[in-house]
């Protein structure tokens, strides 16, 4: 897509709130027609953006998830020796023709659509180093061959590519320069409380408000080494709601923490802050 062609343009959904400079980004990678990095904290939602994208635009998703033994291969495509070899000893198949054992990966099934798709590259950072490096020439034409037949597969449409990283590991130059790059920061309140009202429409303000103010004071201690995320304060109140518990109660204590705080020396640091009264009570537990 050229930057001159009309484009759906994103603009989130009723059930993703998103920033301007979110909006803007994503847009951008639409029209230039480059993959979109993006990375944040976990819990901001880096993931369910390409869920989203793929819902506002009425497009299909094509995931795939990356792991620490993933090979920039397997994207394109794998050709399956071991069912070829089993047809020829045991089927009365065919194997003459090699087409049948090709099997593409997401990035080939995204380039051989009829139509325009979202691919979501997830965690890329969790492959090896030239993990990046192997698909910037497939990246860049959209377009690869496959040895066994020299077929080559082009793409009938550019996918809206959306790739997520946890910062585990640090990406090449030369990848990072192909990509639109977006840091999703951690909601403001003003945009948590938006945020919060998608997920819960009927939630009494006072309780929000007493929640939020706890949830950012949490966020505030140093020694934490896993802030609550967006996910985990919807979580909680959740629990909050399903509990019964007043939004006062919120203010002197902390029920149901672990809803909140997911590693042991973090809810140490935590409880080391609670008053002697929280902790008989038990709403640490």
């Amino acid at each position: 897509m050229s930057a001159a062609e009309e484009f759906d343009r994103f603009t989130g959904t009723n059930k993703y709130i998103v920033s301007e400079s979110l909006r803007n980004a994503v847009n951008v990678s639409v029209a230039l027609g480059r993959p979109l990095l993006v990375k944040g904290e976990p819990g901001t939602g880096k993931t369910l953006l390409a869920h989203n994208i793929a819902v506002a635009l009425g497009k299909q998703l094509l995931i795939w998830n990356i792991k620490s033994t993933t090979k920039a291969q397997e994207g394109l495509y794998v050709y399956d020796t071991v069912q070829r070899l089993n047809d020829s000893r045991f089927g009365g198949k065919d194997i003459s023709d090699i087409k049948q054992y090709i099997k593409l990966g997401q990035l080939g099934k995204a380039f051989s659509s009829p139509e325009q798709v979202v691919l979501l590259l997830d965690e890329v950072d969790k492959a090896d180093f030239e993990f990046p490096n192997d698909l910037l020439n497939e990246l860049d034409e959209m377009s690869f061959y496959i040895v066994e037949t020299g077929e080559r597969i082009a793409a009938r449409h550019r996918p809206i590519v959306v790739i997520t990283s946890n910062s585990e590991k640090e990406l090449p130059d030369a990848f990072l320069r192909r990509c639109i790059f977006h840091y999703i920061e951690f909601p403001s309140p003003e945009m948590m409380r938006q945020i919060v009202a998608v997920h819960f429409p009927t939630i009494a303000d006072d309780l929000v408000k007493s929640a939020l103010e706890r949830f950012y004071a949490l966020r505030q201690i140093q020694d934490l080494r896993k802030k609550p995320s967006t996910s985990e304060l919807l979580d909680w109140l959740q629990a909050l709601v399903a509990g019964g518990v007043p939004a006062d109660r919120i203010t002197s204590e902390l029920p149901f923490v672990s809803a909140l705080i997911k590693k042991e020396q973090d809810l140490e640091a935590v409880l080391g802050r609670r008053s002697p009264t929280m902790a008989s009570r038990g709403y640490y537990r």
